[in-house]
């Protein structure tokens, strides 16, 4: 293959045979590597005679590797975890750290790997488009970041209209239909509605939560990338604290679902917080309130299901959240994805499904005012009913993985019927 014997070793079942096709999979962030990873999945289960690599631009990619998908250059976490736009410091200490020469080495190894290429399939911003239209060869753009709900109308710019516009680039998949609408409108005439991926997925599995009948449940979703998500959770302790100065445990009911690294340090953070850990369980008690949290790494489907809302500090979680109809109580944290920047930014792209308390990292008063709002949202029985339409209106039907690998597999010419 002539990769370099750094990187991972091509999976014997996607070794490329004469018959078979190549893609190469781009993306720059987390959140697009899981929608590539959810697309490959059902693309192999199509047709399983495809040879499938990946470039992840930003972070290691672990999404890829869970599946065995090789990946064909260097990988490395950078300090902003590819949210550099929320503050120029962020972006000076990706510089500091080497992003120039990573971003020149990936894009030499992209170059080289495609020239054995069918298509291209290129999943986030200007970044991973402008990669795919490097390489001259054909491609499909999945901006699955962007949207036009953010502004009521999706500026392009020059660039990522370049791109957009390429008579190599062979459809624009939006992840909501507002937003294939709007570029459509914009002469983007390529542009259809995809999805989110991950929704495909999204079906409850069947786990015990051990929830009481008809009591409200909160989820916790801090994120998934450390040490932030060890910030954004210990202040969501501080704010189940709030909480339950108001309507007292086990009336309303927490279960946070945790990666399994953030699960690894329950006991560090239950001991820096004055909580207990038993197992999954974190137990505080004081004169004045009795509250239980119980934490998963393996229940994420299934909390959001059976949530009535949720505390959300996270992007790609929220909006599988939302899709399902589930409110989000959203506190700014200290970043660098989860910022007030950032959950300003998901309210505009959510709608009346989200709030946002606090304009910058949480205070007490800002956890106070978001007690009190969880209290009247899970109240609000209309407003929990309206999200469900809106989120379903937001987002759209599922589906994303099987419309967008068909879609691949018409511009490779297989016919999978």
């Amino acid at each position: 293959m002539g990769l370099n014997s750094n990187y991972q070793k091509f999976p014997e079942k996607i070794i490329m045979s004469s018959s078979s096709k190549r893609i190469l999979f781009i993306s720059n962030g987390h959140g697009e590597d899981n929608h590539s990873s959810y697309i490959i999945e059902t693309l192999l289960e199509i047709y399983p005679n495809v040879d499938i690599a990946a470039m992840s631009i930003v972070g290691e990619g672990n999404a890829y590797r869970r599946l065995g998908v090789p990946i064909i250059g260097p990988t490395q976490n950078i300090p902003s975890g590819g949210f550099s736009y929320t503050n120029r410091l962020h972006f000076l200490k990706d510089l500091q750290s080497g992003l120039l020469g990573l971003t020149w080495r990936q894009l030499q190894k992209v170059w080289e790997y495609s020239a054995t290429c069918d298509l291209i399939m290129a999943t986030g911003d200007s970044i991973s488009q402008g990669f795919a239209y490097s390489t001259g060869r054909p491609y499909v753009s999945f901006i699955s970041c962007l949207s036009a709900l953010y502004e009521g109308k999706l500026n392009i710019g020059p660039l990522l209209g370049t791109f957009l516009r390429s008579s190599r680039c062979l459809t624009v998949f939006t992840r909501d239909p507002y937003t294939a609408q709007d570029l459509q409108n914009q002469h983007i005439n390529k542009a259809q509605f995809g999805g989110i991926p991950s929704l495909d997925k999204l079906k409850p599995t069947g786990k015990d939560l051990s929830l009481k009948t008809n009591n409200p449940m909160i989820a916790l979703l801090p994120g998934s990338r450390l040490p932030e998500a060890i910030r954004n959770f210990t202040l969501q302790l501080d704010l189940v604290l709030e909480i339950c100065k108001l309507i007292p445990f086990p009336k309303v009911e927490f279960r946070a679902a945790l990666v399994p690294k953030l699960m690894h340090k329950l006991g560090e953070i239950a001991d820096s917080k004055g909580w207990e850990c038993n197992g999954n369980k974190l137990i505080y008690k004081d004169d004045a309130v009795s509250i239980e949290i119980l934490c998963y790494s393996d229940a994420f489907n299934d909390i959001l299901h059976e949530c009535t809302l949720m505390l959300g500090m996270a992007g790609l979680a929220v909006d599988q959240g939302i899709a399902i109809g589930k409110p989000v109580i959203q506190i700014p944290g200290e970043g660098p994805q989860f910022t007030y920047s950032f959950a300003e930014a998901q309210t505009r792209l959510i709608g009346s499904c989200a709030q946002t308390i606090g304009t910058g990292p949480a205070s007490l008063e800002t956890l106070k005012e978001a007690a009190k709002c969880v209290v009247d949202t899970i109240n609000n029985k209309k407003y929990l009913l309206d999200c469900i339409e809106q989120g379903q209106n937001r987002f759209g039907p599922p589906g994303a993985s099987i419309r967008i690998a068909n879609s691949l597999l018409k511009h490779l010419g297989v016919n999978n019927n």
